[in-house]
């Protein structure tokens, strides 16, 4: 069965809001967080996948590992390669809204 393209509104609040997920997708999973001041995602990974962060609002800290560490927020996008544990905090005064986008790796996209 062919996956038919489609528009979906990005909701306006403070839930967790999936967005893309199979059978609407072949295996993209996608979704929109929404972290209040002084909260984090906790740490994670995300297996053989890899994931990347848009960043939509506010600002916060990536902690990548044990040891690395980016400032994060709007206008800006992270990428996390698979197999590696991250965390997103909100060290701010305002919330942290993002939308996740984790797909399977080891594809031979275009270079």
């Amino acid at each position: 069965m062919a996956i038919e393209p489609f528009v979906s509104e990005l909701a306006d609040n403070t839930e967790y809001q999936s967005l893309l997920k199979p059978p609407k997708t072949y295996s993209l999973h996608s979704g929109r967080v929404y972290l209040k001041p002084g909260s984090d995602c906790g740490q994670h990974t995300t297996g053989v996948n890899e994931e990347m962060l848009v960043f939509l609002s506010g600002q916060g800290q990536a902690v990548i590992g044990e040891d690395k560490k980016f400032k994060v927020g709007k206008g800006k996008i992270l990428y996390i390669p698979p197999q590696t544990a991250h965390n997103i905090i909100n060290n701010s005064n305002e919330p942290l809204v993002y939308i996740f986008c984790v797909a399977p790796a080891g594809g031979k996209g275009e270079k």
